[in-house]
């Protein structure tokens, strides 16, 4: 028997390449066997895998097999703790590879601009730092096990409101500072195996035929080598799409699109070359196929994703009702209880193997009595099921409260409209709060909700957020406190919607939506504006307390800097304590945010135990995206490195001077005159010779006249005051300006 060496994938007759840049059904490739390539499924992530078998509908919502449902993003990103977000990319690879499914789609690292957006329950933080960080570990994870990663969505996919459609209108300093570093660093940390492009514009223009997004800045500026991959019915304009960098349009779509790639090259509209270059991207994409493997051990899975659901929950609020005291006698109300949301709606939906509920959790170790409280639907007689609640709560120490949104209430394809609790639960928490003697409140949604109308009645609020499917037996671990609670918000909870940054331009109208906030998403403008909120980025309790000490800050060169300080378990038990390090600088030319979080780390210390923990503070740490030089900045002067429990609650600080960027700025005659006389290189020349020729007293006059005419340009005050700067000293000063540069 003769084998054939497979031949290279762009030696293929040009209709056979073509094949190889769309799917062959919804989720997989087709196999090209005379270049040796085996078909390539992708499906679903990125908190557990979403695998079809059989008929593949084209809607891809139909039934998957069983797989772990890990904690979501949203509880992930609670967590600030990479080793989390890793060991879940870990087992999530080692289920894909049991499953066949060499690429896993995930994990979503968008920034959550809104709370009101739907999907935010697939996204980790309103901040780039944490949302990059975890993104990065969990790709590590996932390609560490040899199952590919589709870090998703690229770019500025912050709404589900005509997210097929609407352009995203961000300008280029927020677009760098806010939306794309969490990519880049996932790019450029963990090199995924693809990134999905986003649904949406950015600024007019398809993000799946954006050459700016898919190549300029992805490739040529980061350096990702790997497949750009079409979000599901991303694609607009193939052979667009194609010339802008994405390799791989998926779903298939019958062989339509491929069909204009071949039309366009035989035409010679498109060089077959561009072709090739996708071709090689897609086939190495095979690489990561692999003969399936003997399953995975559900119930290690199913143990881990307790254990971690037990780090992302955010305790809130404590009045000394948690833990629960052994003896107790506990009313449980609320149908979360024992029917739990533990994930979010649409694609991301996972077949879980199993689902623990917290009711039968705390059974296990507690005498609790049950009350529903309320249906998840608003069905039933909602007065009979809350007088009923309200009759256990009145004969118990201790009624603990499961409240939140149901599926219905928040999912991928729509953005909710308000924060706001179903109005029978408001009622209900208040109701109870007003008989029982201490009342407890756990949150299930998978975006912040409101905390109005109830917050003030209650004595302690859990927020689960999506725990995954063991989440209702780690609700039970912190609520017993056979877990420390030590999960930080990753998003701002506000006092009303209306605070929020983004509210007067989110969702946007008439197919756009402009990110008028700029810079100033979630806690940024929150603290830079001094707005009250009721809960800020960063904040959770813990059972134990921590304190930090011995802050050091020492600069490194011009532009970087190193942090060290100690940390010390001040009260009676383990717990784990989330370091945040901010930067707060009024240097530069541009308004910059009060504070920015730019370095974390989760510690775990034993009761009275301490430890020191260091950082490094690189030239990003303080820089600025400089919009006139298309790159970064370290403005000199002094920046504020500052030790934080929250955003809002700083509890150390030391102020360092860099000598950051001295920028020197081209001149032209269209630069303002502002910009002439303050021009390290030109400016005191300029100023020499034009106070030369102007009558007595001119100088005391300059400061002035800057004011009323700084912002002309330069060529329009020549023509007005023709003879104070020669022609040729001005091209003598910008050849000088240059120069400098």
């Amino acid at each position: 028997m003769t084998s054939t060496t497979p031949i290279d994938p762009t030696d293929l007759p040009l209709e056979r390449k073509a094949l190889l840049l769309s799917g062959q059904d919804f989720w997989s490739t087709p196999p090209v066997e005379e270049a040796g390539l085996a078909s390539v499924v992708l499906t679903d992530g990125p908190h557990g895998v979403r695998r079809q078998v059989g008929d593949l509908d084209q809607i891809g919502l139909l039934e998957s097999v069983p797989a772990t449902c890990f904690p979501p993003a949203v509880a992930v990103g609670s967590s600030w703790d990479p080793e989390t977000a890793e060991r879940i990319g870990a087992a999530i690879g080692v289920e894909a590879r049991a499953l066949g499914v060499p690429v896993v789609l995930g994990p979503g690292v968008n920034i959550k601009r809104s709370p009101l957006c739907g999907r935010n329950f697939e996204y980790y933080s309103e901040d780039p730092l944490l949302a990059g960080v975890l993104g990065a570990a969990h790709v590590r994870g996932q390609q560490g096990a040899g199952v590919g990663a589709s870090v998703k969505h690229f770019a500025a996919n912050n709404q589900e409101t005509q997210r097929m459609q609407v352009s995203a209108d961000v300008d280029e300093r927020t677009l760098r500072e806010i939306y794309l570093p969490a990519f880049e660093r996932v790019v450029t940390e963990a090199q995924p195996a693809t990134v999905m492009c986003a649904y949406n514009k950015v600024n007019g223009v398809y993000a799946s035929q954006h050459h700016w997004l898919l190549t300029e800045v992805l490739r040529e500026e980061w350096g990702f080598t790997g497949a750009v991959v079409s979000d599901w019915g991303a694609v607009d304009d193939r052979v667009a799409a194609l010339e802008a960098g994405l390799d791989l349009q998926m779903p298939g779509d019958h062989g339509a699109g491929n069909a204009l790639v071949v039309d366009a090259v035989r035409s010679g509209r498109l060089d077959e070359a561009v072709v090739d270059r996708s071709v090689r991207r897609v086939a190495a994409l095979a690489g990561y196929v692999t003969e399936p493997t003997d399953g995975f051990d559900a119930d290690a899975h199913h143990a881990l994703a307790r254990e971690l659901a037990a780090g992302c929950a955010v305790l809130l609020k404590n009045g000394g009702a948690l833990p629960l005291a052994p003896g107790q006698r506990v009313a449980v109300v609320g149908e979360f209880a024992r029917t739990p949301r533990f994930q979010g709606g649409g694609s991301s939906h996972v077949n879980a193997t199993r689902v623990d509920d917290a009711l039968t959790a705390l059974q296990a170790v507690h005498a609790v009595e049950f009350a529903p409280g309320f249906t998840l639907d608003g069905s039933g007689d909602t007065t009979a099921l809350r007088a009923e609640a309200v009759g256990l709560a009145r004969d118990a120490d201790v009624t603990v409260v499961f409240a939140g949104l149901a599926e219905g209430d928040e999912s991928e394809g729509f953005d909710r409209t308000h924060l706001d609790l179903p109005a029978a639960q408001v009622e209900l928490i208040r109701a109870v709060a007003a008989v029982s003697a201490r009342t407890v409140v756990v949150l299930s949604s998978g975006g912040v909700v409101s905390l109005e109308g109830w917050h003030d009645d209650v004595d302690a609020v859990l927020a689960g957020f999506l725990l995954g499917q063991a989440g209702g037996s780690a609700l039970a671990d912190l609520l017993t406190g056979a877990a420390d609670p030590s999960g930080r918000l990753a998003e701002t909870i506000p006092l009303r919607l209306a605070d929020t940054p983004s509210f007067l331009d989110f969702p946007g109208e008439q197919g756009h939506v402009r990110y008028g906030e700029g810079v100033m998403v979630g806690y940024r403008q929150f603290v830079t504006v001094d707005r009250p909120v009721r809960y800020p980025f960063g904040h959770g309790l813990s059972y134990t307390t921590f304190e930090t000490s011995g802050l050091e800050v020492r600069t490194v060169g011009d532009d970087a800097a190193t942090v060290t300080l100690t940390v010390t378990n001040t009260g009676t038990r383990a717990g784990r304590h989330v370091v945040q390090v901010y930067v707060a600088t009024t240097a530069g030319p541009v308004r910059r945010p009060a504070r920015e979080l730019r370095a974390f780390t989760k510690v775990s210390l034993a009761a009275g135990e301490s430890t020191t923990v260091a950082f490094e503070l690189d030239r990003r740490a303080f820089a600025y995206w400089d919009v006139r030089e298309h790159a970064w900045v370290v403005a000199p002067g002094e920046h504020t490195v500052q030790i934080g429990r929250s955003a809002t609650d700083i509890v150390d600080e030391r102020t360092i001077d860099l000598a950051g960027d001295v920028v020197v700025r081209e001149l032209t005659l269209q630069s303002s005159v502002a910009e002439w006389f303050e021009h390290p290189v030109a400016g005191p020349q300029l100023l020499e010779g034009f106070l030369a020729t102007m009558p007595e007293g001119a100088a005391e006059m300059h400061a002035g006249m800057l004011q009323m005419i700084g912002s002309m340009p330069m060529r329009r005050f020549v023509a007005d005051f023709g003879g104070a700067i020669p022609a040729a000293e001005l091209e003598r000063l910008m050849a000088a300006a240059r120069a400098a540069r």
